[in-house]
């Protein structure tokens, strides 16, 4: 048996093997120079914001409304409380690829984050050469020295890094001058009997709320952000302790379409702001 996150962590390895050989890693480098310029991702501000996340599928529902995928970009680009949009790259889970990347970049002017299991240096300049202005940097696949090795390259190329964790241990490996945490409420199974990206199920990644009161475990300083989970029904339970939420599913699968499932929740988002300012 296996664990969740091993599986996901060797088709990531597999996928960045067959990446390196198509597109080695001089030509990342040399894209790099014609790179935009990075936004700002997120900083603290009077209002809770919101991330919108693009993806395809996922290994805990599977596939996304195909309507509501490809209508996301231009909803998210043109929504005022849409803040900033997250793509998932990775393409054997969530059937995105770091394409997606370049053409937010190119179609919108809001920051993008790019949503994957970072692991190589190769992943960060990618990321870059391809529009990303933030990378998500996780405390349950990388060390304590990889996460300010991969922190010290993104700030070297003006990147800001959101770091997620799941649990309070993870915590103090994170860097001291970490900017942006996220907590994660979807946790990992402890082992599985692996057979193929659809062979997990929504038991696997199960959501647990609970895991949002690690907010006051953070630094004070620090942008707060919550993830997975996040819906109208339970919004009020983290709009008054984060900085920023980030929502994707329960956007891509709303059967009323992304544009409804959007204007709902950033209408409520708004309602809860005025009425605990």
């Amino acid at each position: 048996m296996i664990s969740q996150l091993e599986a996901i962590l060797s088709s990531v390895k597999d996928e960045l093997s067959s990446k390196k050989a198509k597109r080695p890693l001089r030509e990342i480098r040399s894209m790099l120079k014609d790179a935009p310029p990075t936004r700002p991702f997120l900083s603290k501000s009077q209002y809770t914001s919101l991330i919108a996340e693009i993806k395809q599928k996922s290994p805990s529902v599977g596939p996304m409304l195909p309507q509501n995928v490809a209508n996301a970009l231009q909803v998210y680009a043109n929504h005022p409380q849409v803040h900033a949009i997250s793509i998932l790259t990775n393409s054997y889970y969530f059937g995105g690829c770091v394409e997606d990347l370049l053409n937010a970049r190119i179609s919108q002017r809001k920051p993008l984050l790019r949503k994957d299991f970072i692991i190589s240096e190769y992943q960060i300049l990618e990321a870059r050469a391809f529009g990303a202005d933030c990378i998500l940097l996780m405390a349950s696949v990388l060390d304590q020295s990889r996460l300010r090795g991969f922190f010290n390259l993104a700030r070297e190329y003006n990147m800001q890094a959101l770091f997620e964790i799941h649990e309070e241990s993870e915590i103090k490996s994170l860097p001291s001058d970490a900017t942006i945490i996220g907590i994660n409420s979807r946790r990992f199974r402890s082992n599985h009997g692996f057979s193929g990206p659809d062979s997990f199920s929504e038991k696997d990644f199960s959501i647990h709320l609970d895991a949002f009161e690690l907010v006051e475990k953070l630094p004070q300083s620090s942008i707060k952000v919550a993830e997975s989970g996040i819906s109208t029904q339970n919004l009020k339970l983290v709009v008054s302790r984060f900085n920023a939420l980030l929502v994707g599913t329960s956007f891509l699968r709303d059967p009323r379409g992304i544009q409804v499932a959007v204007d709902e929740f950033a209408r409520e988002l708004q309602n809860l702001q005025f009425s605990n300012p």
